[in-house]
């Protein structure tokens, strides 16, 4: 993995744990401002920019404060120069109020490299599985 690579991965994993620790600060850094994204589970329709989620993090959407983690299942990175594609199954498992429940969800991300390094700049969410796992 060259280190153009590894940044990616980087700052994937960085955004990722910002959104389920409720991490604003870092959200902001490693998403663009004008990000577009694509939530089946919150709307058929494209979200564009940071305010729907600042509210949704304010709020505790993900269960901040509940142990949770991560896996990304069958992950791929394609890198076209400065534009990079991720596309993986998160598989999100959550420990809250006594008991673990699992998610699945098909994501891709698109990130391009700024001045000050990687951001993502689109989200697209489909379902993983049709079963609460």
């Amino acid at each position: 993995m060259d280190s153009r690579e590894k940044a990616v991965w980087e700052t994937l994993h960085r955004h990722l744990a910002a959104i389920y620790a409720g991490d604003w600060e870092v959200y902001t850094q490693t998403t663009a401002d004008d990000v577009a994204v694509y939530e089946w589970f919150v709307t058929p329709h494209r979200i564009d920019g940071l305010s729907f989620h600042e509210f949704m993090m304010e709020h505790d959407w993900m269960g901040v404060g509940a142990d949770w983690r991560y896996d990304l299942l069958d992950a791929r990175l394609q890198l076209y120069g400065t534009t990079a594609v991720v596309s993986y199954t998160l598989l999100l498992s959550v420990y809250k109020d006594g008991a673990i429940s699992h998610k699945a969800i098909n994501e891709s991300r698109v990130l391009v490299e700024f001045a000050d390094g990687w951001k993502v700049v689109h989200v697209h969410k489909s379902p993983g599985s049709q079963l609460q796992l």
